[in-house]
Order: C-alpha cells, then structure tokens, then sequence
C-alpha cells in the first residue's frame, strides 16, 4: 500500500480523498494555489504545498509545479479526484515516468476512451449496446456523409471525437443542414480541443442519462456497482443524482451491467469507472466513459456500502479486488443534490464569504462539503460548494429525507441554487421517478 499520497484536486472532492486516505493510515499532501490556502483539506493534510497563482493552468493544471511537489514531499502516488487532470492521459503519462503512480487508468486507457470513436469500437467489440451511428469519424465526402444520414435516419446529432461536458455538439434535423453543420462542428472541435475529428449518431429525442460505476484492478477482475440516474440535467451539466436508476426492468439492467464489466476486462481496464448512456425505450445506448471517480459517487456508496475512493486507491496500488460480484446488494435508495454557489434564478457564479454555514444530520443524511463559517467562496474555480446526501430504504423514503435535509441546510452570504433543489424535490413528475434529460430545462424556460 501507499505510504503517502499527493491529492491533486481541491474542493470538496479532495476532502473526501483526504479523508479516505487517513481512514486507511496513508500520509498526504494538499496542493493548493494562492487562493486556496485556507481550504479545509488543506489545514487537516499531514503537508501541502503552493503550486501556483490562482488561473488553474498555473496551478492545478500545471503540470511540472504537480510533479515537482511529489518529489519534495517524497510522495508516491498522486490522486487526481474528478475534473482537472483526472482524465488527462499526457499526465498520467508524466506521473508513470517520473516514477510514481496515478490513481486511475493506464495511459493508453484513458486515451481509448477519451476519444469518442475509438470508445464506441471498443465497446461494440466488448457487446456493449452503442447509439447507431457513422461508426467512426465522419469522412471528407459530403455525398458519403449524406448517405450515413439517411441510413441513420434523421434527426442525427454530429459531434467530436475529442468532445465532452456537452461541448462539440450539434443536432441536424434535415438533410440539407448536414454538410454545413459538419464542416460548423469540425471548426469548433479544432478549436477547442485541437482536434477536428467527428462522427454521427442517432439522436435521441427523449432519452435518460443512466450510468452504470465499476471498479477493475487490470489483473482480469472486474465488477459493477448497480446504475445511477442524472437525467436532472442544464445545459448538460448534472443538478440531482439518484441510484439506483428507478423504473428499468431487472433483465435489460442486468444485461447492460454484465456487458460493461466485460468491457472492463477486455480494455485491461483498473480503478474507478462510469459507463454513461442514453435510454430510451427500455434500450440502452452507450455514449462516454468516464475514467475517473464521479462527483456523484456518494449516491453508489450509499446503496452498496462500499467506499469507493478506498477500492480505487487499493486496486492502483496493485492489489486485487477485494469485493466479488456476489458482494454487491442494492440496499434502498439514494439521492444527491449539487450545492452551487450561484443565482438560483440567473445561474451567475456567486462567490463571497460564507457567514453561516450549517448542515443538516439525522439518520440517512450525508453532507459533502468543503465549506465552513468564515470561508471565502473564490471567483476562480467551479461553483459547486457542497453535496447533500439522502439515503433511506426506499425512494419514497429517501426523497422525503431530502426535503427535510434541504430545509435545514444554511449557507448564509452568498446566494446558492438551494431554492431550486428544494423546488426539484417537490416536484410530481420527478417525485414519479423517470423524468428525461430534456425536463429539468423544460421546466425553467430555457
């Protein structure tokens, strides 16, 4: 096991690393820019180091300055949480030869999957269901892309290999927006990610957002940790996590789970990971893999009891997995609201001095949160300052703990979306279970 541990990430995230790395007798290290100082994980590290102003590319997204307090500190393996560098696989890439270890993937895994059209290769391979599409990227030829549109079927939805986080996008109704939207959706990709590789699916007119958590070790061993449901979504970004997925029958659930944990062993695939798809009509579409630990985690751990970060960092450092299939039962039901420093109405960041900060407890209640009375909220990171946690023995349950926990929750200076998660609680379609990803924007007018 690793003696000591270099948390690469900030927040909340990095409390939780932290957390689970003193619960297992490993010594760590906060990394933090200017700003962040004063953060909680920070304080309760056994060391930390400045790596930089506050920009994230001079600080958490620098590279050198991340390798360089490893060495100091003599850590020897580094944790990347989610975001940032978590899926960055020149950084892993970096970490495995300057001689430590990266809490995830391989290298040449995390590039098989981070790129779209090598993923969906990967995963038809393993029997993984996939969205019909180009099965590749998009070739030159207007008249050969007119022809994969029309086998298809319209509408399609063209997007970037390199893409992710809702970005690289774009959906065709008609044939005649084919060409232009591709040679659109080339440049923006170009642009943002440097690589103008597309491809096409099908889209999906009114799907959900299930994905399914795994943990590997790479030695041939691999399990699934039941589904999740984050339909709840604005502007692709997730608001309110559930698990398990409610309303998908046993025998189409089972099947998608025992085809991504063959995908595992089939990519030589070690740590945490979450298979992402589209259902829709009892059928599921698979469209991402994320190579990381997920920011909704808790709600997995919650219905399985198991401590997901602990197994990611067991199985990186060479062990096998401790838990078999059999291990995992679904115990009741879960859900996760994402607390974010921002206008409940505008969605505008708002940071500030948090005064009064408050948490709900009782049976079943789970805060994740790097807040506390006095902390500064920066301008300079993501908005998401807390996860509250419900889990009860049933949704019914579960969603009424919710309410109760959202009520009592006080974050007092800043503005929070607080008010909107209390109003999603509420509300009957979603208290019905099965909402799709479309709904949540819908419902605010956008």
């Amino acid at each position: 096991m690793f003696d000591k541990i270099l948390i690469a990430n900030r927040g909340e995230i990095a409390l939780r690393i932290l957390r689970a790395c003193k619960e297992m007798g490993i010594a760590t290290v906060a990394v933090h820019s200017l700003v962040d100082r004063n953060l909680k994980h920070v304080r309760l590290a056994d060391e930390s180091v400045c790596i930089g102003p506050n920009p994230s590319p001079q600080s958490y997204l620098n590279v050198p300055a991340l390798i360089s307090a490893m060495e100091i500190t003599d850590a020897v393996a580094v944790h990347p949480g989610y975001g940032f560098l978590a899926e960055n696989a020149d950084f892993a890439e970096q970490v495995q030869k300057s001689g430590f270890t990266f809490i995830g993937p391989d290298p040449d895994v995390i590039r098989l999957m981070g790129d779209k059209v090598s993923a969906i290769a990967a995963m038809k391979k393993a029997g993984v269901p996939t969205v019909p599409g180009s099965d590749g990227p998009l070739p030159d030829n207007s008249e050969r892309c007119m022809e994969i549109g029309r086998s298809i079927g319209y509408p399609v939805i063209i997007k970037a290999a390199a893409g992710g986080g809702g970005r690289g996008m774009r959906v065709v109704e008609k044939e005649e927006e084919l060409v232009n939207a591709i040679a659109v959706t080339k440049s923006e990709a170009q642009a943002a990610f440097g690589d103008g590789t597309v491809y096409m699916e099908k889209f999906l007119q009114n799907p959900r957002h299930v994905e399914i958590q795994v943990m590997a070790d790479g030695q041939g061993n691999a399990i699934h940790l039941g589904d999740r449901d984050c339909s709840l979504q604005r502007r692709h970004q997730k608001v309110l996590e559930e698990a398990p997925a409610p309303g998908i029958p046993d025998k189409v659930r089972e099947q998608v789970h025992e085809s991504c944990v063959q995908a595992c062993i089939d990519i030589g695939y070690r740590g945490a990971g979450t298979f992402e798809f589209l259902y829709e009509n009892e059928r599921f579409y698979f469209i991402e893999m994320n190579t990381r630990i997920q920011v909704e985690h808790p709600v997995t751990e919650m219905v399985t009891g198991v401590d997901l970060i602990k197994e990611q960092i067991r199985v990186c450092a060479g062990e096998k997995l401790s838990l078999k299939q059999e291990d995992i039962v679904i115990n009741g039901h879960a859900f996760e609201c994402r607390i974010n420093a921002e206008d409940p109405q505008t969605f505008f960041p708002s940071p500030g001095k948090v005064n009064n900060f408050h948490m709900p407890g009782g049976l079943g209640v789970r805060v994740d949160s790097h807040l506390y009375s006095g902390y500064s909220v920066p301008p300079n990171y993501d908005s998401m300052i807390a996860k509250l946690i419900t889990h009860a023995e049933d949704r019914e349950t579960a969603l009424a703990r919710m309410r109760v926990a959202l009520s009592e929750l006080v974050v007092d200076g800043i503005k929070t979306n607080i008010p909107l998660q209390e109003e999603l609680v509420r509300d009957e379609n979603f208290a019905k279970g099965g909402v799709n990803i479309h709904y949540l924007e819908k419902k605010l007018g956008l």
